[in-house]
């Protein structure tokens, strides 16, 4: 009878061993109701800025709103108003949800940066941890700097130059912001366990520990 028991518990973790079971958030979305006169303020000055209620990882830094809305207010300049054009913009979000092992900025984001022209074998490779061949100029170049940075904590003076050559000072320090932006994201998300969209979403695989 044990033995009967040991072989269907092993049948049943064969059988379910490759899906891994999402852990629960920490940070569950907090009901309107429920929400505090600072988080009140923070979700209407969100909805003036964003036109639409705190959502996504949004919503989970409601528990504190004034972070929150801070963050925002960073994102309306990083995401929509920086010197960097849209598609290398969300190229640099792509590399960062990609070493942050990100599943929620990578799912919303990857097809945001192909619709703007990104080569699907460049965020193939990408998503695999692998540097993409095929690379424009202007990609190589965000790609460099933002891998360094990443993995670096730091950028060589030859990437800096190019980037400065081609973006300027300012586009150099537009890239670090959103580079460190949505590293910010990344690690609030983790921190949270906040899982990816229900539809659409892609769980990057894990790079060795």
């Amino acid at each position: 009878m044990m033995k009967k028991a040991w072989l269907t518990t092993i049948f049943v973790l064969i059988l379910t061993g490759s899906q891994a079971v999402p852990a629960q958030t920490r940070l569950p979305t907090i009901p309107i109701e429920q929400y505090t006169p600072d988080q009140v303020k923070a979700a209407q000055e969100f909805e003036l800025a964003r036109k639409r209620a705190p959502w996504g990882p949004f919503a989970m830094l409601m528990y504190s709103p004034e972070l929150m809305n801070n963050a925002r207010a960073m994102g309306d300049y990083l995401r929509y108003k920086s010197s960097i054009p849209n598609m290398l913009s969300e190229f640099a979000i792509l590399i960062t949800a990609r070493e942050w092992s990100q599943d929620y900025e990578w799912s919303i984001h990857y097809p945001i940066a192909i619709k703007a022209g990104l080569k699907t074998e460049v965020g193939t490779a990408l998503q695999d941890g692998r540097r993409p061949e095929g690379m424009s100029e202007d990609e190589t170049l965000i790609y460099d700097f933002t891998i360094e940075l990443q993995r670096n904590k730091r950028v060589s003076d030859v990437t800096f130059a190019k980037v400065e050559k081609r973006f300027g000072k300012k586009g150099a320090v537009d890239l670090a912001g959103i580079a460190g932006y949505y590293t910010f994201l990344a690690m609030e998300m983790n921190t949270a366990r906040h899982p990816a969209p229900v539809e659409g979403g892609i769980h990057l695989p894990r790079f060795p520990d």
